[in-house]
């Protein structure tokens, strides 16, 4: 996602997300889902999670809503959290579940298709350079100085719908931004600063589907990248694609089959990878403390097991979101789902009032276990109550 997302994905978007049939327009749209208040005595094994876990997490959003500091990427207002914010900061975490249960009122959201969509996205890591050579030869590009983005909801006079940035010409008047095909042909010319170099292009391409990595460089080093931006062209699943050329069947569509095809098969792989003509820009993220996670669509580090990326127009970054069903293991049996979330990121492939992708971490096996999750799940929102009266 993107995250996605940033941090997903941006993400944005997910790659687990590729293996799931399309949303029906019922699933997608919010007018077509109900909320049903439910009691937190109702919620499934909610006295068994830690929400010490939780709290932690909805503390990092609250001090971004508290600060008025703005997010990566705008979403509905969560001007309604700041009284369970300024009560959340001083809450210790012990009493972690009574401050849940008094600041908020669980309503579970039912949509027309009866359940919520999970999919999974993490923060790759992989080896890179800050010069190009000896193999690295795919740049992660940084933010253009004339990208213009368009605010979430509105279309820019003489643009078509659905862009979300331009660049502006030389009469001053906003045109569609190139694709990825025209950038990775050299269409921004002296605009394109490389920030790190790849080494395959398929690992920047899940770069730009996560929306931040960690770069591992010949030095030992680590940079960390962090997104900054996109092109504003819609989302294209490159995956869904080669489930109905019939090159991967739809069981087996993985984060793992799907680079091992993009490497075995390099130069189908680059007109693949066009076909989703967005494309993202990065930032070195190198405020970031080793062991925090990437920075969400909020603008605050990720937790691993527990930031959800949402609906951004429909719900605010720091609702907490409790999820039930299961969670898949490389193997075995799958393993049970009952735990309190914080909506902290979004991403363009995350639409639906049911929706959320779930941050796993960082590296190679919270790649594998997002790559596997694309489950129905039970998704209830916790509303914040109004603040008691003095």
């Amino acid at each position: 996602m993107s995250r996605r997302r940033p941090g997903g994905l941006i993400l944005a978007a997910c790659l687990a997300s590729l293996s799931l049939p399309p949303m029906t327009p019922a699933d997608a749209t919010a007018s077509d889902a109900r909320l049903q208040p439910v009691a937190f005595g109702e919620l499934e094994g909610w006295a068994g999670d830690d929400h010490g876990a939780a709290l932690r997490a909805f503390r990092r959003t609250c001090e971004a809503v508290l600060a008025d500091l703005p997010p990566l990427r705008p979403a509905s207002a969560a001007h309604d959290l700041r009284p369970a914010c300024e009560a959340g900061l001083r809450v210790p975490d012990g009493e972690a579940r009574a401050f849940f249960e008094r600041w908020f009122s669980p309503a579970r959201v039912v949509p027309a298709s009866g359940a919520g969509f999970l999919t999974g996205y993490f923060e790759p890591e992989y080896e890179g350079a800050l010069e190009p050579g000896a193999g690295f030869a795919t740049p992660l590009l940084a933010r253009p100085d004339d990208l213009v983005t368009i605010p979430q909801g509105e279309t820019a006079p003489g643009l078509p719908p659905g862009l979300q940035a331009a660049r502006r010409g030389i009469d001053g008047v906003l045109e569609p931004y190139p694709d990825r095909a025209a950038i990775e042909n050299g269409a921004l010319g002296a605009l394109a600063r490389p920030i790190v170099w790849m080494r395959h292009p398929s690992e920047a391409f899940i770069i730009h589907v996560q929306g931040s990595a960690r770069v591992r460089l010949p030095d030992g080093g680590v940079v960390r990248v962090a997104y900054a931006g996109r092109n504003g062209h819609p989302f294209t699943a490159i995956g869904r694609i080669l489930v109905e050329r019939g090159e991967i069947p739809l069981p087996e569509m993985n984060l793992e089959r799907l680079v091992g095809w993009l490497k075995d098969h390099p130069d189908a792989a680059r007109d693949l990878m066009r076909q989703n003509r967005s494309y993202i820009f990065f930032r070195r993220a190198d405020e970031l403390d080793p062991a925090d996670g990437p920075i969400g669509g909020a603008g605050v580090p990720l937790t691993p097991g527990r930031s959800l990326a949402v609906d951004r127009t429909l719900w605010s970054y720091g609702l907490p979101v409790w999820l039930t069903g299961e969670l898949p293991r490389p193997e075995g049996a799958p393993e049970p789902l009952a735990r309190l979330m914080i909506a902290q990121d979004t991403g363009s492939a995350i639409v639906g009032p049911a929706r959320g992708d779930f941050f796993w971490g960082s590296g190679a096996e919270a790649g594998t276990r997002a790559g596997l999750t694309r489950q129905r799940i039970g998704f209830t929102v916790l509303l914040p109550r109004p603040a008691p009266a003095p």
